[in-house]
């Protein structure tokens, strides 16, 4: 795949996507949002692909959006059209990370802002480098979370540290973000690839369509009763105990041996 903005490695069970703009600290721009939304897509048809790594290029993750791109230009009223922005690019991109038929992992390597931070939280295991930080920087230029933030942040820490963290743009350190539950695990800066690299490889080989019911179950619940819950996991254990995998997972165990998943 040749893309402008970001650079795609596949050709194994894990494909990894790097935000390539360092001069800007990978500072969100359309090319760049469109070129990550269909790297995504195309991986996503993969049958080689079991895990997917997204991380960013230089000193930084992902400053969030460019505000001096000409992608932000004015709209018929001569006004910024950030609603467009979102629709047109953010939407589609964290709908797209959603429903990745594998599991996505983020390498967060420096500075995650405010739509930067987002999409790293969009992803279902974020590690970070213990230099990265967290910035909900959207309060300090009069703009509210996008990229999803309003529906991740209290989800993974609560509405009162989800406001707080909002309103105040206060930055994060990895430490804390590891603390408040935002992020899997903090690694040192140089451990940071290998570390996203094995966690990759170890889901890349675990059954995909069982990782990703797993992911659908645990969003849906959160609007659910509990017995709409427990009616969920019905339906959808029994869709996966009729599947390759669950037949393959018990005769491995039984077996003591490696299993080989397929399901996608």
């Amino acid at each position: 795949m040749s893309f402008t903005t970001i650079e795609v490695a596949s050709g194994g069970p894990v494909a990894r996507s790097t935000l390539n703009r360092p001069d800007r600290l990978n500072a969100f721009s359309p090319a760049m949002l469109r070129g990550l939304g269909e790297a995504l897509q195309r991986l996503s048809g993969d049958p080689e692909v079991g895990a997917v790594v997204i991380t960013g290029a230089g000193r930084g993750f992902c400053a969030g959006q460019d505000l001096n791109d000409p992608g932000m230009a004015a709209g018929a009223d001569g006004k910024p059209d950030i609603a467009a922005v979102i629709e047109k690019n953010y939407r589609p991109l964290a709908l797209r990370i959603q429903s990745m038929p594998v599991p996505v992992v983020c390498a967060v390597n420096g500075v995650a802002a405010g739509a930067g931070a987002n999409l790293a939280f969009c992803c279902d295991i974020a590690l970070a480098a213990r230099s990265a930080s967290f910035i909900q920087a959207f309060a300090k230029i009069g703009l509210i979370p996008d990229c999803g933030g309003t529906w991740l942040l209290p989800r993974l820490v609560g509405r009162p540290r989800a406001l707080a963290l909002a309103l105040t743009g206060d930055k994060l350190s990895a430490a804390d973000a590891e603390r408040f539950g935002m992020v899997w695990q903090v690694v040192d800066d140089a451990e940071l690839p290998s570390h996203a690299q094995a966690l990759a490889d170890r889901l890349a080989a675990m059954p995909s369509k069982a990782l990703v019911a797993t992911r659908q179950a645990l969003d849906a619940s959160q609007a659910l009763t509990l017995s709409d819950a427990l009616t969920l996991e019905a339906r959808m254990q029994g869709e996966l105990g009729r599947a390759h995998d669950f037949a393959e997972g018990v005769a491995a165990f039984q077996q003591k041996r490696a299993a080989v998943f397929k399901d996608r």
